[in-house]
């Protein structure tokens, strides 16, 4: 074990990690090569007006949206279907596979987290490559757990209902509430331990206690890091005491609530049963998405000099809402053919996003409300 002290002396603020650990995880977070160099943009013809049904893109240069095409290509289609995993090779311009529908929503979402989450991702940003690692879905994700709903009839002894229950990986086998994503990154319940106010309270259960230290191993695991990486020990709950990585979580976890209401969950209508969860939830991201173990993800080196094309005009939602019995977006089969499903309304956002704070208020430490 290999220790390292990164606070004043007798605080506690320090990390601990295991070299094999570290070892492991150094080829699961590579970067690959870019498919071939991308000269600078010579303000040639825009994709938006060489190409059709372009909607979120079209900013680009042809040279550039080629290329970012190819990169997709390479972080996330499975090789044996190449191009074909988001197009209609007939009619590249078609929306009629579901993926493609998917793929420009993700787009989207990237540019604005790498716009809008500068307070959380800073200058260097993400890209398709940061969660999907070669992936077409990438490796951690979640949906809502279906033993925490309660069945008509169904006793309350003996049955957990995602309350405490040792052997879950989402806490880190600690025996903890093991969905701490529905509440908390889906939802916007308030994270607290205890609270603040003495009399006439609480503002939150006793039961959030759990809850949260459910959430906290999760993040802990997640970065590979212990709990000093954010705290001092000597004040858990006091943010003038606490690292500016502390805040950065704070962003980050409203980050993750962005990403997983306004932009997933709204693709629920062109997902087919296979990309769903048991209760129909499509599969929805946490802190292990993109980080996998280290504190930052690929150790906190940036593709954007390689991928520029993902730093740029943040679109609107031109996708919009499918109403229910609207044909969705056709599903690929193995055969090569298409068959449509009978889209849903999308979920709607648990909450709203608040308004980010400026980056000079991450600088000094301001403290979060929430």
């Amino acid at each position: 074990m290999r220790s390292t002290q990164f606070g004043f002396r007798g605080t506690a603020v320090g990390s601990v990690t295991n070299p094999r650990i570290a070892a492991s995880l150094v080829a699961l977070n590579g970067i690959p090569a870019t498919p071939y160099a991308l000269d600078p943009d010579n303000g040639g013809e825009r994709a938006g007006h060489a190409y059709q049904n372009v909607k979120v893109l079209g900013d680009l240069s042809t040279d550039q949206f080629n290329h970012l095409m190819a990169s997709i290509t390479q972080w996330v289609a499975p090789p044996a279907q190449g191009c074909n995993y988001c197009h209609n090779p007939n009619n590249m311009a078609s929306d009629a596979v579901y993926t493609k529908v998917v793929a420009r929503r993700m787009l989207q979402m990237t540019r604005n987290i790498n716009a809008n989450w500068t307070s959380h991702v800073r200058g260097v940003g993400v890209t398709c490559w940061t969660c999907h690692r070669g992936n077409a879905v990438p490796m951690n994700v979640w949906n809502e757990d279906p033993s925490s709903v309660p069945k008509s009839g169904q006793r309350l002894i003996g049955n957990t209902r995602g309350i405490a229950s040792a052997g879950h990986d989402s806490v880190k086998y600690a025996s903890l509430p093991y969905d701490p994503f529905t509440p908390y990154l889906l939802g916007a319940y308030p994270i607290r331990v205890q609270s603040k106010v003495a009399v006439n309270g609480p503002e939150v259960p006793i039961k959030a206690t759990e809850a949260t230290y459910g959430l906290m191993m999760h993040m802990s695991g997640s970065l590979g890091v212990n709990c000093t990486y954010c705290h001092n020990s000597r004040s858990w709950s006091d943010w003038s005491q606490s690292r500016p990585q502390r805040v950065t979580a704070w962003y980050g976890i409203r980050m993750v609530r962005n990403i997983n209401n306004d932009y997933i969950q709204k693709l629920a209508w062109a997902m087919p049963a296979n990309r769903k969860g048991p209760l129909g939830d499509p599969y929805k991201v946490n802190c292990t998405t993109c980080h996998q173990g280290l504190p930052l993800p690929l150790y906190g080196v940036s593709m954007r000099k390689e991928h520029p094309q993902l730093w740029g005009p943040v679109t609107r939602d031109v996708g919009g809402i499918a109403l229910p019995g609207v044909p969705a977006a056709a599903v690929p089969q193995a055969d090569g053919s298409v068959r449509h499903v009978v889209s849903v309304k999308a979920v709607s956002p648990a909450s709203e996003a608040p308004a980010l704070r400026s980056s000079t208020a991450v600088a000094s430490l301001a403290t979060p409300t929430g």
